[in-house]
């Protein structure tokens, strides 16, 4: 039986891909966005297939809202995919309280809300799967992206405490942490810079070059990311995280690595706070 998803910032990038991806496994695709014409090419190539919703996934009434518009048109959701998001960069002292709570609803909230959203239904089946498209930097940080990561460090806690939860319920969370890839995160107009202070240009201005100047060269193929991620999916027993890309191995590898010889390294002093025997 084909199955129902639901996919927000659909428009372009993974989200786009997403969509492809679903639709040629033979899947019914609700496709989110705040500007839905980028869709219209896909939903008039796959008529009763691909239909297209009007979302602005950090309006909590929207969300509930057109949650419930797909059940009641199509009886189910079986997969969420929480893709909507974008960049930005700054040093911590750059970002604006506004900046950051503006991504943390972008990232964290209508993420959340669209959980809360779908759970019941999910529940009631007792099947279903919440795919959670965090980063690379969902794992690390590094200087200049402090905000952005912020956010994803937050949904990878929520999605990690949310699959012990729904486990039993016949639910499964798949946390997405791609690398580089070539979609429009980075590109003009796309990328949200704060306002610099002269004092970071060492640390943060060589990440605000490389970001702009990595627009459509990046190593990562969304196709290729979309059929990973369904794989992922379909396997018996799918892993909680999924990298996608060299780049994302290669870091997130040597940042676990660093992990644990720091903690290592410290074991000593660690284990010495306890109350004595």
């Amino acid at each position: 039986m084909s199955r129902v998803w639901l996919v927000t910032g659909a428009s372009s990038g993974f989200g786009r891909a997403i969509v492809e991806a679903a639709v040629a496994a033979g899947d019914v695709v609700v496709a989110a966005a705040r500007r839905t014409a980028a869709l219209d090419d896909l939903v008039a190539a796959y008529p009763g297939q691909v239909a297209a919703q009007t979302l602005d996934v950090t309006d909590a009434a929207a969300v509930e809202a057109a949650v419930q518009e797909v059940v009641e048109r199509h009886g189910r959701i079986d997969v969420l995919v929480n893709n909507a998001g974008r960049g930005i960069v700054g040093a911590v002292e750059e970002t604006t309280d506004q900046e950051l709570r503006e991504v943390m609803d972008l990232h964290l909230f209508g993420p959340a809300a669209l959980t809360r959203a779908v759970l019941p239904h999910m529940r009631r089946r007792r099947s279903g799967a919440i795919v959670q498209m965090t980063s690379m930097g969902g794992r690390f940080a590094f200087a200049g992206v402090s905000a952005y990561c912020a956010s994803k460090f937050a949904l990878e806690g929520l999605s990690e405490a949310l699959a012990a939860e729904v486990a039993p319920l016949g639910i499964k969370v798949l946390i997405v942490e791609p690398g580089a890839f070539r979609t429009g995160f980075a590109g003009a107009g796309a990328l949200h810079r704060s306002a610099a202070l002269p004092a970071y240009e060492e640390t943060v201005g060589p990440v605000r070059a490389s970001l702009s100047e990595s627009d459509g060269k990046q190593p990562g193929d969304p196709a290729k990311a979309a059929a990973a991620l369904l794989t992922a999916l379909d396997a018996e027993h799918p892993p909680l995280r999924l990298p996608l890309g060299n780049d994302a191995a290669d870091a997130i590898s040597g940042h676990l690595d660093a992990s644990r010889a720091e903690f290592a390294s410290w074991e000593k002093l660690i284990r010495s706070t306890d109350f004595d025997a």
